[in-house]
């Protein structure tokens, strides 16, 4: 994000743009998923799962202040980057993690492919860890924002495993 001054210099963007830009890449995302994600169809109810995967409830419970924390992060962070190459860096990275984030809904519930939505959590886990190096080279608390959805995705995987050993 280049905002150019009337000067012609640049300049970093302002909070609302910053934080705005943030939670509507953000809200993308969740809607995507979300518009994906069946949990009350019957081909879901028909697969085993774990005994301590979590009722579908909780899912909606705890991606929205992860979703919050996203957010926050990438807005703090792209104020505080030093310079437009480091704020074009968190951008990419920021594109490439909502990505495999909404990708991984639709794997799993719109094509069924619980293989398939396996291997983009790997992917998305990878990409968290480079979202969190990356702003942590700005800003280590928003940095530390991202850690619980970081945790979560990594019990994500953990269920997905479960799901696709249980249902081979």
């Amino acid at each position: 994000m280049k905002v150019i001054s009337e000067r012609g210099g640049v300049r970093r963007p302002g909070p609302w743009l910053r934080y705005g830009a943030a939670a509507a890449a953000v809200a993308v995302t969740a809607v995507a998923g979300a518009t994906a994600t069946d949990p009350d169809s019957t081909w879901y109810g028909s697969l085993r799962k774990p005994s301590w995967q979590p009722p579908p409830r909780a899912f909606g419970v705890v991606w929205t202040p992860l979703y919050a924390s996203i957010a926050f992060s990438a807005g703090r962070a792209l104020g505080r980057a030093p310079d437009p190459r480091h704020r074009a860096g968190i951008v990419r990275d920021l594109a490439v993690n909502l990505t495999l984030n909404a990708a991984w809904s639709r794997l799993f519930f719109a094509h069924r492919a619980p293989g398939a939505a396996l291997a983009d959590n790997a992917l998305l886990n990878i990409s968290n860890a480079q979202l969190i190096r990356q702003i942590a080279r700005t800003d280590r608390a928003a940095a530390g924002a991202l850690l619980p959805y970081a945790a979560w995705c990594a019990f994500a995987a953990a269920l997905n495993a479960s799901i696709v050993r249980l249902n081979r």
